[in-house]
């Protein structure tokens, strides 16, 4: 294990707080913290063992009382010499003890260092390490589990078995160029296909879950849209229980587009509310509508909400058909259930022939059924019901995509019967890149960008 100089920084969020806890970590990490511990001798004692004390400055003073946790390589989180120090949350405590850490001879940790020592330790790949950051910043039930599946491990390790099966065939394609003239082939040519189809299977529903990993990370975007005056910024009010946007009887009044979350089943909803659709009456309307119509073709989810009470069966309809043309998942939610009788709800319900939630907005009625046939919607993807594997970072969605597009050349090349050059150089690009997703092949460059974006401390 790599055993690099010291370093010292706050490992939990600053502010005034009961506790904080500064992580040490590095040769000499242990003995540099001991130089201002007074208690038990840090240097003789076992690791994963806690013990209180006082940190002094050097007249002797007392800084804070405090417990210091002992972890010695390789049993650590950073797989270096550990010391992790709890002291009362007080900023001015907080600076003291990293001021006398530093003269002592750690120096202050860049952002995503500690993590960045437990990459190159080999504690966890690339994947796993960025799964920690997510981890921390998860605010909902989905974005937790998905960050603690990539945590786990859950697609790199077996790409990586994957990788190395396919490095192993490289190396024999790359063989034959040695022997050119002989015409001879050691790389069998049936089963690298297999392999590649295998790998290719493996990639597709990982690169199939990039839109819905964004989702979970980053919020589900969840658009209402409608006629004008069938309630939506009321019931984005209702939803969010504020008053949110300006509600109106005045046909058009909302006319850009007003966003907020919302949190149902542990699942993070973004709610836009956008102009009614309609045809615009002056130029600010249009390009509402016009945003209200982008927002329809970026959105995860569509709320189509339409006025119960005033709809006619052809309009109710045409609405549906224009909803169905965007291609995107959609609930169909009746509004103004107050005003009216279950005869009209059954003619609806027939002209629709799809289920309906209905909800009155405005007295805030049945906003339950609504968020239930909402979470229901989006849980009926296998990977937010199961926990599977998603894809929710950029940066692997973009290599696993250029990995399949090198494969399938590959693929092509060896059904045409291709020179082994040719396919050897499709191999290598598949392999760079499943390489740079799970870190086996990295620069500086590359673990700066990823390792800088992450907290200090972390």
């Amino acid at each position: 294990m790599l055993q690099l100089e010291p370093i010292a920084a706050l490992a939990t969020a600053p502010g005034i707080g009961a506790i904080a806890v500064l992580r040490v970590s590095g040769e000499g990490a242990i003995e540099i913290t001991n130089q201002i511990f007074r208690g038990k001798d840090l240097t003789k004692q076992t690791s994963h063992t806690a013990h209180f004390g006082t940190l002094r400055n050097p007249d002797g003073s007392i800084i804070d009382e405090v417990v210091a946790t002992v972890f010695r390589a390789p049993k650590s989180f950073t797989k270096e010499d550990v010391v992790e120090i709890s002291c009362h949350g007080s900023e001015f405590i907080i600076q003291q003890i990293l001021r006398r850490l530093t003269a002592e001879g750690a120096r202050l940790a860049r952002p995503g260092e500690f993590t960045q020592r437990a990459f190159l330790n080999g504690q966890f790949d690339l994947v796993q390490a960025e799964a920690v950051a997510d981890l921390i910043a998860s605010d909902s039930d989905a974005s937790h589990r998905a960050a603690l599946t990539q945590l786990r491990g859950g697609f790199s390790k077996q790409l990586k078995t994957l990788r190395q099966q396919l490095i192993d065939f490289v190396a024999l394609v790359e063989l034959e160029l040695d022997f050119g003239e002989e015409d001879v082939e050691f790389a069998h040519r049936a089963q690298l296909r297999q392999l590649m189809l295998d790998i290719r299977r493996v990639l597709h529903p990982l690169i199939d879950s990039f839109s819905t990993g964004n989702a979970i990370k980053n919020g589900i975007p969840t658009v209402i849209v409608g006629k004008p005056n069938a309630g939506k910024s009321t019931l984005l009010n209702a939803l969010l229980n504020e008053e949110k946007a300006i509600v109106s009887d005045i046909p058009g009044t909302t006319r850009d587009v007003i966003e907020d979350e919302l949190f149902i089943d542990g699942l993070r909803f973004r709610l836009i509310d956008t102009a009614g659709l309609r045809q615009a009456t002056d130029q600010i309307e249009a390009i509402g509508i016009e945003r209200t119509q982008q927002k329809m073709r970026d959105a995860a989810l569509v709320i189509y909400l339409f006025d119960g009470k005033n709809i006619l069966p052809a309009e109710l309809e045409a609405a549906i058909h224009e909803v169905q043309e965007s291609g995107k998942p959609y609930l169909l939610v009746g509004n103004k259930l107050d005003a009216i009788d279950a005869t009209r709800r059954q003619l609806l319900e027939a002209v629709a022939q799809e289920k309906i939630v209905w909800i009155s907005a405005a007295q805030q009625a049945h906003l339950d059924e609504l968020k239930t046939a909402l979470s229901s919607r989006v849980r009926t993807d296998t990977a937010v019901q199961t926990g599977s594997a998603v894809v929710t970072n950029a940066r692997h969605y973009e290599h696993l995509t250029a990995t399949d597009e090198a494969l399938a050349r590959a693929i092509s090349g060896l059904d045409s019967g291709v020179t082994p050059d040719w396919l050897a150089m499709d191999l290598r690009v598949a392999l760079q890149h499943l390489g740079e997703l799970t870190g086996e092949i990295t620069t500086d460059d590359l673990l700066d960008s990823i390792f800088s974006k992450f907290c200090i401390g972390k």
